[in-house]
């Protein structure tokens, strides 16, 4: 096989969700042309990819993920739990972890979720309490600059209520993109809200904040959106599972003040539906923002899978298709929906260039093997081509053998 990344000028019978056949013509990192497949043609060469059998759709994206936490599940063994137990676990453990180690496992995630088919991600960084706080800023920028010819990763500050401001500002200094944090968990929630986004207005940059992750209480996004909502820099809010849980004339409210600031929504699916509602054994209330509402409302929301097998979530795949899966049946998104969740939806509040089989987009592309996009959600074939920035740069090829059923031997008449 061809040593990968191999930049590739067309993809050939590739079918789209809509049920049309096409050829897709690549020049560098751009969708030059798509037109009807001309399976007769025959076509070869390293920088051409017959697609028969797959599906091809926009690559995932993925807008909250901590890769700084992601496969520390077995090294921790933490008590299964609700929000304040995986922090407090969390905590508990980062004072041993070392650069070497937090990149180590950084790296496996984002190469796990490359292999899937998530080309960008939006990685929260903890800020670390003890004496040296920078430990997994300096690991996920490596990881970042490993990575840059493979995929987009974007770097978030998320400081907690204890977290000085001179702690952010070198996080910012060391090359995190965005700031962050979570104000509803701190003491004073609104008051560490101000403090968070008068620092990212100093810097002139945007922010990323874990937004009301509770199924009670006053939700501080309404103070969130009256400040920025005059900022001509990305801004979005992740989890917003207290949305789930508002009185419709409250969640109106809210609704109306985040399309007035351009919030993008960032749904959490697996890891909320994990953490949320142990304090009730029955009728278990499920942790999912408000979802069609939003949609409905016309605000940009993305989806993406947050914490992958660590305190927060012991679970997960790495994989799209299974948060496009869980928006469906938890979320009672249709298929199209939950899958542009995680695709166009998310680059939407990441704020990243259009992408997918449209002409003139980025050509940051997934195919699946699957006759259909219920199929391809449904069963998530392993089988797959992911292309970044126009190069193919993974590919996945599975072989099954499955014994034959019984037959009943056939009885001779007499």
């Amino acid at each position: 096989m061809t040593s990968l990344p191999r930049q590739l000028s067309l993809l050939r019978n590739a079918l789209l969700p809509d049920g049309s056949l096409v050829d897709v013509e690549l020049i560098e990192d751009i969708v030059r042309a798509v037109r009807p497949a001309e399976p007769e043609v025959q076509a070869s060469g390293d920088s051409i990819v017959d697609l028969d059998g797959f599906m091809l759709l926009t690559a995932p994206a993925e807008p909250h993920a901590h890769l700084d936490k992601a496969l520390s599940w077995d090294l921790i063994n933490p008590p299964a739990g609700d929000l304040v137990k995986a922090i407090e676990s969390w905590r508990a453990y980062s004072s041993v972890m070392t650069v070497e180690s937090i990149a180590d496992r950084a790296r496996a995630a984002a190469l796990g979720m490359l292999r899937n088919g998530t080309t960008a991600v939006r990685c929260h960084v903890d800020l670390l309490i003890g004496d040296d706080p920078l430990r997994g800023v300096r690991a996920l920028v490596q990881v970042r600059d490993e990575l840059a010819h493979l995929m987009d990763i974007e770097l978030v500050a998320l400081a907690a209520s204890d977290i000085p401001d001179a702690t952010i500002e070198a996080a910012l200094d060391l090359g995190v993109d965005l700031v962050g944090g979570a104000p509803h968990l701190a003491p004073a929630p609104l008051d560490d809200l101000r403090r968070l986004l008068a620092l990212a207005e100093r810097r002139g940059l945007g922010v990323d904040m874990h937004t009301d992750e509770g199924l009670t209480g006053d939700p501080t996004i309404l103070e969130f959106a009256s400040i920025v909502k005059d900022w001509t820099v990305p801004v979005s809010a992740g989890h917003c599972v207290r949305l789930g849980t508002l009185e419709p004339h409250d969640l109106d409210e809210v609704i109306t003040a985040v399309l007035a600031a351009d919030i993008g929504i960032i749904s959490l699916p697996i890891t909320n539906l994990y953490l949320q509602g142990w304090e009730h054994p029955v009728s278990t209330p499920r942790g999912l923002t408000a979802l069609r509402p939003l949609l409905d409302a016309g605000v940009r929301v993305g989806a993406g899978a947050d914490n992958v097998r660590d305190p927060f979530n012991p679970v997960g795949r790495s994989d799209a298709l299974e948060t496009a899966s869980l928006l469906v049946t938890a979320g009672h998104l249709s298929l199209d929906e939950a899958y542009s969740a995680v695709s166009d939806g998310a680059r939407s509040v990441m704020n990243l260039p259009r992408a997918g089989v449209r002409v003139g987009a980025r050509a940051e592309l997934l195919a699946v093997r699957g006759a259909s996009l219920s199929d391809v959600i449904a069963n998530a074939s392993a089988d797959r081509y992911v292309i970044h920035a126009g190069s193919l740069v993974a590919q996945s090829a599975v072989s099954y053998t499955v014994a034959s059923p019984i037959r009943t031997p056939i009885l001779e008449s007499r």
